[in-house]
Parts: structure tokens; C-alpha cells; sequence
């Protein structure tokens, strides 16, 4: 038997904000949240990058000692987001304690933060420090230490699932949490993901010569998913969470529901781990709308993973032409924050919920010419008061993993 599945609550950390208001100026008056790179952060001197989607005024957590002992900066984000969107479901003590609810969580990494001071302690020359590395950085680093520390933090006794694939951690997150409640095995999913200010991380994509490097001193400029001039991504932080429940759960107790997930699929390149592949991309769009149940046509507007790379936006334009023509416009919501790595997927789904809600769409930033080989698509250059019935949030990662969620404006 298969349940629908709503969202009763949501949250984000992100480079536009901390606040659905927050979020709803930048998106609407078109500010980017690409800022230049701290300088006093580890190998900013050898990264020709420099610039990142920072979270300029992260919120103030109030958590108590028991719980803040085994976080790292990545945990505080996503605990805070988790604590947020419990709060806007409602859900009682009672059933989050219960074993019905359960968690679906990642990060890229864990916390590189707290394993860089690991590394440097175990790599000092001076053994007598080597007692201060104990159990609690090891629980702050390990890659699983979001979803654990938000099931400590909230007593949540159900299942724990905690995707690391990079750039689609969150929206499998998301996935697998819908498919947990749509066949009974879960009736409610906290999921989502975080990642935390990390220099390391552009340093590697800036050693594939992925990153952007000709703005650094202009750093709104870029990204630009889908311009003729983009030259690379913009690594960025930030955090989300939804909540994902069945729908007669939540009708019973008189929820808000914010929207609907009606699709989720997850399939590999099975090839190069690291080059976009368009038939990949191809069978992850046209096996979520088979999994939704739906056709091209009922999609109204996509989130496109458009992480401004050279031959990433064009593969991936070229797929979502090949199934879905010119019909849903398009958007590349990675332009105002950068790439927020395990949160994107999370946070993307929820600015296509505000949106739904709200009434419009915002266009890609920096799209002032567009690529031609990308120019096959409907692309949102402009601010656009219009409804969404349906959105596609898509997602691709290194390892070849390709991810595709379809939401759906709530009605009975």
C-alpha cells in the first residue's frame, strides 16, 4: 500500500538567509550571497579561487551542553535546521520519541574543521599533545555525525539514514525519506543535509580547474549557470531540512501542509566518476516522472543543478531538452549562493516550496548571454509572478550519482 507524502516543516541555513523573508529579498531583488573568501582560512594563499557562499549571519544556537559536546560547525547547522523544522510541524514530544519518526541526514565530509585539528595534532612533533584528541572529535568529525546528532538531540529512536554522495547527499536524503513513509516504514522522515565553511573542498574542485576564478574581485558575479561567460563553480555552505510525513498522519493532528513529494529517483552513469553523462542524466528525469506518475508536460518549472561548470550545464541542458522540449522554465538557484554541496538538494526544494507559495519565479543570476549550447531551454531571466503546480529539483554528484525529486503544491 502506498501513502502520499506532504511537508509539515522545513528550514534553511543558507548564503540568501536564514529566514523564509530573508530568502524571498534576495531571490525577488536578485542579491548574491558569493562573497570573497576569508583570508585567514587554510590554503587560501595556493586556492586561485577566492571567492565562497558564506553564510554571513548564521543563527544563534541556544543548545545546551549535553548536546553542543559532540557537534562540530557542520552539526550545529543541520541541529539547528532539524530543531526549526520539528518546530514548524508541530509533531509532539511524543511521537518524535516514539520510533515512527525517523532520520534521513548528510554531509560531504562530516566536519573538516574538526579533522583538520585531529590531522594537526596527530602530525605535531610534540607526542604530549596527542591526549588532547578524544571520542567527542571523532563523533564532531565522522561523516554521519548531522544525522546522529540530531536523533541524540531530539531523542528520535527510528531509522537513520545517512547519504555522503557530495552534490546529491540531501536530495537522496529526501528521497529515502519519502520512500520510508510512502510504503510504511517510517510515518514521518526528518531529512536534509549541511555542510560547513571549508577551504579543502575548493581546493580540490580547484584543482580540477572546476572552480570560478574570474571574479574574484567581482564575486556577485558568479556563478553564472548557464552563460556564455561562466567559468566554474562556487563552493558554499549552508543547511536544510523538510519534514516528511504521511498525509493522513498529518491530517489527523491538523497539520499545515506545505507541499507534496510525488516523485524521487537515484541512478548512476555507471562509467567516469567524475564527467557528466547525458544518457545518465537522461534515465534519472525520465524514471522520477515515471516514479511520480506523470508527464513532462505537467512539470511547471525546474530547478536545474547548473553548477556553471563548462561542460556540466551543457550536458545537462541537453537532457532536460531531450525529455522535457521547451515547455518548463528553468532555473539555476546555485547562481545566488554558490554550491552548497550536501545541502543543495534541501535547500532547492524548499525555495521551489516558497515559490509555489509565493506566486513567482526567480530567474538564474548572472544569465546575461546565454550559451548557445544551452540555449535550447526556457530560461528565467527575468522575475516572474506565475504559479507552480509541479517542480523538479535535480541533482548530480561526482561518482556519477544523478537524483531527481518532483514536488507538488498540496491539494486534497
Amino acid at each position: 500500500m502506498e501513502r502520499r507524502v506532504v511537508i509539515t516543516g522545513e528550514s534553511a541555513i543558507t548564503p540568501i538567509g536564514c529566514t523564509r523573508a530573508e530568502i524571498i529579498r534576495h531571490l525577488t531583488e536578485g542579491i548574491s550571497g558569493v562573497k570573497k573568501m576569508k583570508d585567514d582560512e587554510l590554503l587560501v594563499e595556493h586556492i586561485h579561487c577566492k571567492v565562497f557562499g558564506t553564510v554571513s549571519d548564521p543563527p544563534t544556537f541556544d543548545f545546551v551542553r549535553r548536546d553542543r559536546k559532540t557537534m562540530g560547525p557542520v552539526a550545529y547547522y543541520a541541529c539547528q535546521v532539524a530543531k526549526e523544522a520539528l518546530e514548524q510541524s508541530g509533531l509532539s514530544d511524543e511521537f518524535i520519541r516514539s520510533g515512527r519518526l525517523g532520520v534521513a541526514f548528510g554531509s560531504t565530509h562530516g566536519s573538516p574543521t574538526v579533522q583538520r585539528d585531529i590531522y594537526r595534532t596527530f602530525f605535531s612533533d610534540d607526542n604530549t599533545k596527542l591526549h588532547n584528541v578524544g571520542a567527542v572529535d571523532y563523533l564532531k568529525s565522522m561523516v554521519h555525525t548531522t544525522a546522529v546528532n540530531i536523533t541524540k538531540m531530539f531523542g528520535i529512536r527510528g531509522r537513520v539514514i545517512s547519504s555522503s554522495t557530495a552534490c546529491t547527499t540531501s536530495s537522496q536524503s529526501i528521497g529515502f525519506g519519502y520512500e520510508a513513509v510512502k510504503y510504511g516504514l517510517q510515518d514521518a522522515m526528518l531529512c536534509g543535509g549541511a555542510d560547513e565553511y571549508d577551504t579543502t573542498t575548493v581546493a580540490v574542485f580547484d584543482n580540477l580547474l572546476a572552480c570560478s576564478t574570474d571574479y574574484n574581485d567581482t564575486p556577485h558575479l558568479t556563478p553564472r549557470p548557464f552563460d556564455k561567460q561562466r567559468d566554474g563553480l562556487v563552493v558554499g555552505e549552508g543547511a536544510g531540512a523538510v519534514l516528511l510525513e504521511d498525509l493522513e498522519t498529518a491530517s489527523q493532528r491538523g497539520a499545515r501542509i506545505l507541499g507534496e513529494v510525488i516523485g524521487f529517483s537515484c541512478y548512476n552513469n555507471g562509467g567516469d566518476l567524475i564527467l557528466p553523462n547525458r544518457d545518465g542524466i537522461t534515465l534519472a528525469i525520465e524514471q522520477g516522472l515515471e516514479n511520480a506518475r506523470i508527464a513532462p508536460d505537467d512539470v511547471d518549472w525546474i530547478s536545474a543543478h547548473a553548477t556553471a561548470t563548462k561542460m556540466g550545464d551543457v550536458t545537462e541542458a541537453q537532457s532536460i531538452a531531450a525529455v522535457y522540449g521547451e515547455r518548463p522554465r528553468i532555473t539555476g538557484l546555485k547562481s545566488y549562493m554558490g554550491h552548497t554541496m550536501g545541502s543543495c538538494g534541501a535547500i532547492e526544494t524548499i525555495i521551489a516550496l516558497v515559490q509555489m507559495a509565493e506566486g513567482f519565479i526567480a530567474p538564474t543570476l548572472n544569465l546575461e548571454e546565454v550559451d548557445p549550447r544551452c540555449a535550447m531551454l526556457n530560461h528565467v531571466t527575468e522575475l516572474v509572478e506565475a504559479p507552480i503546480e509541479i517542480a523538479s529539483i535535480q541533482n548530480f554528484a561526482f561518482g556519477g550519482v544523478n537524483t531527481c525529486l518532483f514536488v507538488k503544491r498540496f491539494s486534497e
